[in-house]
């Protein structure tokens, strides 16, 4: 199973954000599209970071004073970790666990292609498992289940 099984199911819509927004503005697309983060462009419109919900929980509680100036640019994940839709679902697993991420964008020919979560991924799979569970139910038992 390659990431592009997961995009094909779920869409490429990439809801993005650039640096020198507000948080406010952050906010309101993450609560009003029910997501968990944004992918931050620059002005070329390449990757320059992603900003999620935990990024601005941290943020919350380390600056008391609130977060209404404040920029995107000064939360965001600069380093960010992206794959091409070739790759294989079970090594994107691995990468997020790892690395403790939690959104991983998709790029191919340095277009940004879509978004997977770590719940896409792990949604993916247990489809996949189930259907290996019933066709290995109909090899032994015959196709009348």
């Amino acid at each position: 199973m390659k990431l592009k099984d997961i995009l094909k199911n779920k869409g490429t819509k990439v809801w993005t954000i650039e640096a020198n927004q507000k948080i406010q503005d952050a906010l309101q697309i993450l609560f009003n599209q029910k997501i968990g983060a944004l992918v931050v462009i620059d002005e070329k419109e390449h990757i320059a970071g992603i900003i999620s919900e935990r990024d601005i929980v941290r943020a919350c509680y380390r600056k008391s004073s609130g977060l209404n100036s404040t920029l995107v640019s000064e939360l965001m994940t600069k380093k960010v970790i992206t794959a091409s839709s070739e790759d294989n679902v079970k090594d994107i697993m691995q990468v997020m666990t790892e690395n403790r991420i939690r959104h991983i964008p998709v790029v191919n020919e340095g277009k940004l292609d879509g978004i997977v979560s770590i719940g896409d991924v792990v949604k993916l799979l247990l489809e996949d498992s189930e259907h290996q569970i019933r066709s290995l139910k109909e090899y032994i038992y015959g196709s009348n289940l």
